[in-house]
C-alpha cells in the first residue's frame, strides 16, 4: 500500500554558517560579491551566444546551456544562504525545503550530463574534424541538450520523492545552508536503508557513466594534442584542455563525494565546505574557463557593445538624419550578418 507522509514537522532551521555577527557580515559580504560576479559572467555569456549570430554553432550551443545552469544554480541555494546571514531567518517552509531539494538536484543532475555531452561533442571536433559537420549537427545538439534536461528532471523527481515520503518527527535542523539530501534524510524517523540504496544506485550508475564518457572523451583528446607538430599549438590546447579538465573533475568529485555515500558517511562541516566547490565555486569558474577566455566570445562581446554604445549614439528622433544613417547602417549589418551565417554553416 502506499504510505502516506505523516510527518509533524511544518518547516525546517537551516543551521547557519557561523553564530558571530561579525563572521556572518564579513561571509554576507563574500557570498553576495561571488554571487553577483558568478550572475554577471553567466548571463553575459549566455547573451552573448544567444544575440551574436557567429556563435550559433554547436560548441556555443553547449556552452549556452551550461551558463544557464551556473545562473540556476547559485539562485537556489545563494539568496536563501544570503538571507540567514543578514537577517537570521533561517526559517524554511516544508514545500519550500522539497522545491529547493528538487530544482537543486534538478540543475546539478542536468549540468553532469551536459559536461559529458560537451567532451564528446570536442571529441569529435578534435580527433574526426573532417566529419565533425556531419556527425554534430544542430538537430542533434538540440536533442542532446533536451535529453539532458529530461534526465536531470526526472533524476531530481525520483530523488526528492524518495526523501520526501520519508517520516519526519522529531528534530527539523537542517545540518546544512540550504535543503539537501544528506542533512535531511538524517532527520528521519525511520530506517532509511532501502531508500539510501536505490539513491547511490541510481546516483552512481548515472554519475559514474557521465563521467567515464567525460573522462575518455578528454583522454582521446590529449592523445590527439600530442601528434600535432606545432609545439605553440600543443601548448595552448593542454592549457585549455588541462583547465577545463580541472572545472570538471572539481564538479565530478564534489557531487559524487556528496550524493554517492551512505549516510553514516556523512559529515555536516565536511559537505559544507564540499556543496560550496560545485555549488558556489564551480558556476564562477565555468565562464572565466570556457567561455571568457574564448577570442570568439570576447569579439561577440565586443561587437554587442559596440552596437549598444552605437544605437544609443544615432537613436535619436530630434536628428531625422542620424536616424536615417542609423536605419540604414542596422539594415547592412543585418544582411552581413545573414551572409556570414550562410558562409559559417556551409563550412
Amino acid at each position: 500500500m502506499h504510505r502516506v507522509n505523516t510527518s509533524t514537522v511544518s518547516e525546517f532551521i537551516l543551521i547557519g554558517l557561523s553564530d558571530a555577527p561579525g563572521v556572518r557580515f564579513f561571509l554576507f559580504v563574500l557570498f553576495l560579491i561571488i554571487y553577483l560576479v558568478t550572475m554577471a559572467g553567466n548571463i553575459t555569456v549566455f547573451v552573448a551566444i544567444s544575440t551574436d549570430t557567429r556563435l550559433h554553432n554547436p560548441m556555443y550551443f553547449f556552452l549556452g546551456n551550461l551558463s544557464l545552469l551556473d545562473i540556476l544554480c547559485p539562485t537556489i541555494t545563494v539568496p536563501k544562504m544570503l538571507e540567514v546571514l543578514l537577517s537570521e531567518n533561517n526559517v524554511i517552509s516544508f514545500s519550500g525545503c522539497i522545491f529547493q531539494l528538487f530544482f537543486l538536484i534538478d540543475v546539478v543532475g542536468t549540468e553532469i550530463f551536459l559536461l559529458a555531452v560537451m567532451a564528446y561533442d570536442r571529441y569529435v571536433a578534435i580527433c574526426h574534424p573532417l566529419q565533425y559537420i556531419n556527425i554534430v549537427s544542430m538537430k542533434l545538439c538540440s536533442r542532446l541538450a533536451i535529453g539532458t534536461w529530461i534526465v536531470g528532471f526526472f533524476n531530481s523527481l525520483l530523488h526528492t520523492s524518495l526523501i520526501f515520503t520519508l517520516f519526519f518527527c522529531d528534530s527539523n535542523e537542517v545540518d546544512q545552508y540550504y535543503c539537501d539530501i544528506p542533512p535531511v534524510m538524517a532527520l528521519s524517523c525511520l530506517p532509511t536503508y532501502s531508500r539510501e540504496l536505490v539513491i547511490l544506485t541510481v546516483a552512481g550508475v548515472l554519475g559514474s557513466s557521465a563521467f567515464v564518457v567525460t573522462l575518455v572523451s578528454y583522454v582521446y583528446i590529449l592523445l590527439a594534442i600530442l601528434y600535432m607538430n606545432s609545439s605553440e599549438s600543443r601548448h595552448k590546447a593542454f592549457s585549455t584542455c588541462s583547465s577545463h579538465l580541472t572545472v570538471v573533475c572539481l564538479f565530478y568529485g564534489t557531487t559524487i563525494c556528496t550524493y554517492v555515500r551512505p549516510s553514516s558517511a556523512y559529515s555536516p562541516d565536511q559537505d559544507r565546505i564540499v556543496s560550496m566547490l560545485y555549488g558556489i565555486l564551480t558556476p564562477l569558474l565555468n565562464p572565466i574557463i570556457y567561455s571568457l577566455r574564448n577570442k570568439e566570445v570576447k569579439c561577440a562581446l565586443g561587437r554587442s557593445l559596440k552596437a549598444k554604445i552605437f544605437s544609443h549614439l544615432f537613436r535619436l528622433d530630434i536628428f531625422p538624419v542620424s536616424s536615417y544613417i542609423y536605419q540604414h547602417l542596422q539594415a547592412g549589418q543585418s544582411i552581413l550578418q545573414q551572409q556570414q551565417a550562410s558562409v559559417m554553416l556551409w563550412w
